[in-house]
């Protein structure tokens, strides 16, 4: 049996995995916890907690390691977390994905950005921040976003041991998947080695932030609204759904577009934006001015549908949705 680095008042090793459905932070749990009870000689549990249990939902993995001389019967979510993988960096705009950890945790993440650029982003005042361009090497490898962050998790834990990570890969994958062993395990390997670390100290007279559970809401008998308002209806019209997006985005051609509203017609969330004039003849008709990024969740029908090359897929990049977005006309209605 291998010695934890550090452990709780309870004695364990915790990790958090901060995800959206779709990025496989589910199965990463589960074969992180295999690793360590099969490979380490560890007790381990691991479980998770979601809303909806649908692509592009929050989702979060719990984690918890200790020796076989400690019993696991706690199965709350892990609040204070040692290490927090957070599988999409656009996660920190809605969710506090860094929420419980100390000066001594690591928290990483799926990002092409620097770790002074994520410490920024995450509001961070100390930790080890690790980053790993997790989507990039998936879509090189033809693979999934989880096992490049499972081959980064692995370099965080040292007491967990790489080959037996194989073969839970191998077992898991290999009688309904066999063809994505191998890219899946490099896919692995590729995230063990291109992790790269920063270490920031606590600035002296500051304290990390207090721990504020999420599970609470803030409204209760006190402080709801008169009648029972619903003051956060549950729709997207307000919402940005950029965090479902899996590297790759559609790209518009106005040259190249005839405005035929295929594109629209197979969009899930009306990200295509239209404007209303005469054509050339002086008849009204529909014209296409681009996507409104907010809403596009990068399922990339309309890049199917679309019969020009008026639409491509091309993997995101920092800023390009932001520059490139059209927005819609009640995006520019001040709300009331």
């Amino acid at each position: 049996m291998v010695q934890l680095p550090k452990v709780n008042s309870l004695g364990f090793f915790e990790i958090r995995l901060e995800s959206i459905g779709g990025l496989g932070a589910n199965l990463a749990g589960k074969m992180l916890a295999e690793a360590g009870v099969v490979g380490a000689g560890l007790n381990g549990v691991s479980f998770s907690s979601y809303g909806s249990e649908k692509k592009g939902s929050p989702v979060k993995a719990h984690i918890r390691f200790c020796d076989l001389d400690t019993h696991i019967r706690d199965t709350s979510p892990v609040e204070r977390p040692h290490v927090v993988g957070v599988f999409h960096e656009a996660l920190a705009k809605t969710v506090n994905v860094t929420s419980g950890i100390s000066e001594d945790s690591t928290v990483l993440v799926n990002s092409a950005k620097t770790p002074e650029e994520l410490k920024e982003l995450l509001k961070l005042k100390a930790g080890t921040i690790a980053v790993i361009d997790a989507t990039s090497i998936a879509l090189k490898e033809k693979n999934r976003v989880n096992m490049a962050m499972l081959g980064a998790l692995f370099r965080l834990c040292p007491f967990l041991d790489t080959e037996t990570m194989k073969g839970v890969i191998e077992k898991s994958l290999g009688k309904k998947y066999p063809q994505a062993v191998q890219s899946a395990i490099t896919t692995f390997e590729r995230g063990y080695n291109e992790v790269k670390f920063m270490h920031f100290e606590l600035p002296e007279g500051e304290s990390m932030p207090e721990y504020v559970r999420s599970d609470i809401s803030a409204l209760g008998y006190d402080t709801q609204p008169m009648g029972g308002s619903i003051v956060n209806p549950g729709n997207s019209f307000l919402k940005n759904l950029s965090i479902s997006r899996s590297g790759m985005i559609p790209a518009y051609e106005n040259e190249s577009c005839i405005n035929c509203a295929q594109c629209d017609t197979v969009c899930p969330d009306q990200c295509f934006v239209w404007e209303e004039r005469l054509d050339r003849k002086g008849r009204s008709q529909m014209f296409l001015l681009g996507i409104d990024y907010q809403y596009c969740k990068g399922c990339l029908k309309c890049v199917g549908a679309c019969p020009t090359s008026a639409l491509s897929s091309i993997l995101e990049k920092e800023g390009y949705a932001d520059s490139h977005t059209v927005k819609h006309t009640f995006d520019l209605v001040p709300q009331l």
